[in-house]
């Protein structure tokens, strides 16, 4: 028996989808081989019969002549006998081949996850990761199943082809020219498939996480009374999905009815022009009677042709996300050793932003994930030409304890709730803990349970709100030098984010402070804003100027509401 998953995956071509399906063949290649010669025997075989049954049809049935009867009658016993072997021996090797491929890309996403290790949540939703484990692995050994299937029928078509040239050139040349015009007449059909299964995909990861936060903190959710909220919630994300679904499948059905109606115009066609040719006398009764077989035949070949256009249609998306979730890299080292003295200007090349010393800089930017990708590269979780105090940030000394970049996606660990506070590369005595929680809007939090309070793995006993505000007092605690702060109050009530964004310029006095939000509120109470639009800063001052003077930026953070 087959052992699976193999020892050692390789290293994929993760260059494109389509490298990847071609690693992939590669690195299995026997199976897909043997998988598609053992295919051609099938198919041959069942094409062979029907020429055989012909010709007994001719030379036994026709010409009275009961030894030839026999003698093709054992062909055919003999050639089904050989569908028989290679048709079980075809299948064995075929899902082979697909759970070869599948456990494959299992192993390769797990090894790549283990690699990324905390950079993996900072780029990527749990979602995302679970629906390409789940879903898009069975798509990748469709494609891989669908291979060999594809060549067998390719070449029983060709040998169909042959025969019925053999006994009729018309014939031959109908089935010449309709193949051609099927695979033409079903190519618009692929590229709606493609779009809508990448969208179908993308919100499946979205719903995937959505589902993964909730149980993470149902007991919350049950204890507030939010359960009913949030299962709405889900419920409005899971329509989206579902009618994504449907626009999938509406497209995936007209490729199957094509896949049907196509073939099936092809073989009427195909036996109109036979019957003619032996009512005629251009061809024998026998080469007629393998003629219909040939037109019966064909409908499969010409299905699995089609199959296989969708198929890897499906795979090729499947294999985009792999693809995307293998660019990942890890976060660079903090290996550097020069420490700029004092506070320092910080400049981001790949954007144009310069964050000045000592001011609470925000970030407005009309896409979030460019301002994600600055504050990545800000926090050098991400490689990029940064420079802090005119030193390159790689050759910055400690930078991930003197910048330090705050996530909502950032975990609190099991403990007391003072050790869950506490930065670990610096003690924080109560009042400087304190200030932080009063700044971060928290005090009410921590007076509930005590800062000695046990909190339990990730934080579940807390809402969405507690646990930002308590990320948020985290952050301020470790008083480093640059804090980014990505989207810190997008979980408290107005009058909450109203209170932290008037403390934050105070308690963040003599520091560097950058927020990334599009919040008006925060925006308001920032010393000076940057907009940001396809990943560089187009405009630059103070969020009431901007209001006025760029209708991007107003569009941006007011949402089309009337600007304060």
């Amino acid at each position: 028996m087959k052992r699976l998953p193999v020892p050692d995956p390789g290293v994929p071509d993760g260059r494109s989808p389509t490298r990847y399906l071609i690693w992939t063949a590669r690195a299995q290649w026997r199976a897909v081989l043997a998988g598609a010669l053992l295919d051609v025997g099938w198919t041959a075989c069942q094409a062979l019969m029907l020429a055989a049954i012909g010709k007994a049809v001719d030379e036994g049935v026709a010409e009275r002549d009961a030894s030839a009867l026999a003698a093709w009658s054992a062909v055919v016993l003999a050639l089904g006998g050989g569908v028989a072997a290679t048709g079980v021996l075809r299948h064995r090797t075929l899902v082979l081949g697909w759970l070869s491929a599948a456990y494959r890309t299992v192993q390769i996403v797990t090894r790549q996850a283990v690699r990324l290790g905390g950079t993996l949540p900072r780029r990527t939703a749990a979602g995302e990761v679970v629906s390409v484990g789940v879903t898009d692995v069975e798509h990748i050994g469709d494609a891989l199943e669908i291979l060999g299937r594809a060549v067998g029928a390719t070449t029983a078509i060709g040998l169909v082809t042959g025969l019925m040239w053999a006994a009729s050139p018309r014939l031959g040349l109908v089935v010449l020219i309709g193949v051609p015009v099927i695979l033409a007449a079903a190519g618009p059909l692929l590229r709606p498939l493609r779009e809508r299964e990448q969208r179908h995909r993308e919100l499946v990861g979205e719903l995937n996480s959505r589902a993964a936060d909730l149980v993470a903190g149902l007991r919350v959710l049950r204890g507030i009374g939010g359960e009913a909220l949030f299962a709405d919630r889900y419920r409005e994300e899971s329509q989206r999905v579902r009618r994504a679904g449907v626009a999938a499948a509406t497209a995936a059905s007209r490729l199957r009815g094509a896949e049907v109606l196509l073939p099936g115009l092809l073989v009427a066609l195909v036996t109109w022009a036979g019957a003619r040719a032996a009512a005629s006398g251009a061809i024998s009764v026998g080469d007629l009677v393998a003629c219909y077989g040939y037109a019966v035949f064909l409908i499969t070949p010409l299905k699995t042709v089609g199959e296989a256009a969708g198929t890897l249609t499906r795979g090729h998306v499947a294999a985009g996300r792999v693809v995307r979730l293998l660019r990942l890299e890890p976060e660079p080292p903090d290996t550097g050793t020069v420490v700029p003295d004092g506070p320092a200007e910080l400049v981001d090349a790949a954007s144009g932003l310069v964050v000045r010393p000592g001011r609470v800089t925000a970030i407005a930017a009309s896409d979030p994930r460019d301002a994600q990708a600055i504050a990545d590269r800000l926090g050098r979780h991400a490689d990029g030409e940064v420079a802090y105090g005119g030193v390159p940030l790689r050759d910055v000394a400690g930078v991930r304890e003197r910048i330090v970049v705050a996530l909502n996606e950032d975990r609190l660990f099991s403990g007391t709730l003072r050790d869950a506070l506490t930065p670990g590369f610096r003690p924080v005595d109560d009042a400087a803990l304190h200030a932080a929680l009063r700044t971060a809007c928290a005090e009410d939090v921590a007076a509930a349970t005590g800062l000695d309070a046990r909190v339990a793995e990730a934080g579940r006993e807390f809402s969405g709100g507690q646990l930002q505000r308590l990320r948020l007092a985290r952050a301020l605690a470790a008083d480093p030098e640059v804090l980014v702060l990505v989207e810190p109050t997008s979980a408290v009530d107005a009058h909450t984010e109203a209170r932290i964004a008037d403390r934050l310029g105070a308690a963040r006095a003599g520091r560097t402070t950058v927020v990334c939000t599009t919040s008006p509120l925060m925006l308001d109470r920032a010393d000076h804003v940057a907009f940001v639009v396809n990943g560089a800063v187009v405009a630059e001052g103070r969020h009431r100027d901007l209001l006025l003077s760029e209708p991007r930026y107003a569009a941006a953070v007011t949402r089309g509401e009337d600007s304060p």
